[in-house]
């Protein structure tokens, strides 16, 4: 066990780590300090190295000059199999799940119990899940097939992967990116659980205020460079803003416009049968406008069917769609996502990496693709105008990134999600549907992306955005939508919106 923190023991530290791809350094002589027994924030922007970092401390990179220390020896994992071993564990941001496996599958992946005979002992696995989804209150049956499982709960189950083994040290990489405030609540009293262990919690989060609820000590990263370290009850937000972008941000809060009363966008009686229970609706009976210029959010727990609202609306279920869409007062019927397109609507989706991107492909050609018709000429795509696309979009964006044939794979989840945006901006929409566009995005590439959203909205494109964080609804939109349990439940002008109200009307109280 590592000397206590009293006299300032690391039982973790990496000394001078730098890490380069192809001769481009994500990491340059990068000090850091991990202490036991206290949650050890890990900040800073997008691209900044914090995956990069924790991938080498999790064994994921094996090769990298400097050194990391545990518990006073050096160390250097050949894999995540032998930093578990040693008590080193983490939980990704990105959800490492085998889909089509169960969820007992999952967390007992290369750890399998065999009963006396040597085969698998299923009964034993499932119990134990049993008892670790109960933990993090899944109420979900452990034989389910992760596939079916909405990307909050997919979460839950890579934290559940975590707990079934000691930790001495444990990485939470983004761990409430996607799941709602009472998941966040009840994560909270797991991680303070573990701190009274001894547990090391390093935490990579963009989110400052819950950051200073749950981290005692912050290390911030800039440009794959150490810049400070210290006391979260000794520094403020705005000073980790600083320190995390270099510069001051101004406050993304859209002021109040003037919006016309010309309707883009016009739902009637949207509803959304289960496919796998048609007695079932994941959106029921739900009816609102868009107008031109507006940015109207969509607030709600997870599973109230706001995701579904807009994937109903892009054509996604067409068999099990009912209702009736109106685009500049237009019916339109929306059979498939071509005929979404074709209307002018594009759908930003909520997991990037599954349904956004192809991650082998570099940024050019993800960028062209929904829009390869206005490249191409007798199905050849013009790859002059391709790469004229994508740098358009690079430099509108601000899309860290040296050129458009760059794998999207190798960039940080902001700029990912940036190339995404790009994507579907190439199909000249009227109507922009937006799932968490924030989602595990750094503070600075949220400012890039809120400041598009109002200079889109200005250009009189409509704007419908999903998201789980209440500030980011309440400073950002014009309009706003609450569902619970797949309807809707109030319809709120800015000026009638505040948290409370919202919370009210997300666990199915009418306002």
């Amino acid at each position: 066990m590592a000397a206590s923190n009293n006299i300032e023991q690391p039982l973790l530290e990496a000394r001078n780590v730098s890490k380069d791809f192809s001769g481009v350094y994500a990491l340059k002589n990068v000090e850091m300090k991990i202490y036991e027994g206290k949650v050890n924030a890990i900040i800073g922007e997008n691209g900044a190295g914090k995956s990069t970092l924790m991938k080498i401390i999790s064994g994921i990179h094996s090769e990298y000059e400097g050194e990391v220390m545990l518990d006073g020896l050096q160390i250097q994992f050949k894999s995540p199999g032998e930093a578990k071993k040693s008590g080193v564990n983490i939980i990704h941001q990105e959800l490492n799940l085998v889909p089509h496996l169960t969820i007992t599958e999952n967390i007992f992946l290369g750890h399998e119990l065999t009963n006396r005979l040597g085969l698998l002992d299923y009964p034993e696995m499932n119990k134990k899940t049993k008892g670790l989804l109960t933990r993090l209150e899944l109420n979900v049956p452990p034989t389910t097939p992760v596939y079916q499982l909405r990307v909050g709960q997919q979460q839950l189950v890579e934290i559940a992967k975590s707990l079934l083994f000691e930790s001495k040290v444990l990485i939470m990489d983004e761990p409430t990116s996607a799941i709602s405030d009472h998941e966040v609540e009840l994560l909270f009293r797991i991680i303070n659980n573990l701190k009274n262990k001894g547990v090391a919690i390093v935490y990579v989060s963009h989110k400052l205020d819950e950051l200073f609820e749950i981290a005692d000590n912050y290390n911030v990263l800039r440009d794959g460079a150490f810049i400070s370290s210290g006391s979260m009850k000794e520094t403020s937000k705005d000073k980790l803003i600083r320190m995390m972008v270099g510069r001051d941000l101004d406050e993304n809060a859209r002021s109040n416009v003037e919006i016309g009363d010309e309707e883009l966008l016009r739902v009637e009686n949207l509803c959304l049968q289960n496919p796998e229970n048609r007695e079932d609706y994941l959106v029921n009976n739900v009816s609102f406008s868009l107008r031109k210029g507006e940015i109207l959010g969509i607030s709600g727990l997870m599973g109230a069917g706001r995701t579904e609202v807009l994937e109903a609306i892009f054509g996604l279920f067409p068999t099990y769609v009912s209702g009736e869409v109106f685009v500049e007062g237009e019916k339109i019927n929306i059979r498939s996502i071509k005929d979404a397109i074709s209307a002018g609507i594009a759908l930003v989706p909520e997991d990037r990496k599954l349904q956004g991107l192809i991650l082998n492909m570099n940024v050019a050609k993800n960028t062209s693709l929904a829009s390869l018709k206005r490249i191409s000429r007798f199905s050849f795509i013009n790859r002059k105008k391709e790469t004229e696309l994508s740098r358009y979009y690079i430099e509108r964006l601000k899309t860290q990134v040296s050129s458009g044939s760059l794998e999207v794979e190798k960039l940080s989840g902001g700029n990912q999600q940036k190339v995404v945006i790009s994507k579907w901006l190439a199909t000249h929409p009227k109507i922009l549907l937006l799932d968490e566009p924030t989602r595990g995005i750094d503070v600075g590439a949220k400012g890039d992306i809120y400041t598009l959203m109002k200079e889109l909205a200005a250009a009189g494109m409509g704007i419908i955005f999903v998201s789980s964080e209440l500030p980011e609804i309440l400073s950002i939109a014009d309009n706003i939508l609450v569902l619970s349990e797949s309807k809707l439940t109030a319809e709120l002008t800015r000026d009638e919106a505040s948290e409370e109200v919202i919370m009210k009307a997300a666990i199915a109280e009418k306002v």
